[in-house]
């Protein structure tokens, strides 16, 4: 009943192969964070942002620092 809150662990990705972006829906204004690989432009979803909580979720949990840029 009473856990303790688990320590969350940064994932590393390469940032030479892959960007962190937020793509965004012009329809619904949804939002999901992922990364988009520089070569093939090919984006891979991590998680959907819901709130501004869940962005500094995804920025801590990858180590990411500075603006997220966003596509459309």
């Amino acid at each position: 009943m009473f856990w303790k809150k688990k320590k969350k662990e940064r994932i590393s990705f390469d940032p030479e192969q892959v960007k962190p972006v937020i793509r965004c829906s012009i329809c619904n204004g949804e939002q999901v964070a992922g990364f988009q690989n520089l070569q093939t432009k090919k984006f891979e979803e991590i998680m959907i942002l819901r709130n501004p909580q869940d962005l500094q979720d995804f920025m801590e949990q990858y180590g990411i620092a500075g603006e997220v840029e966003k596509i459309y």
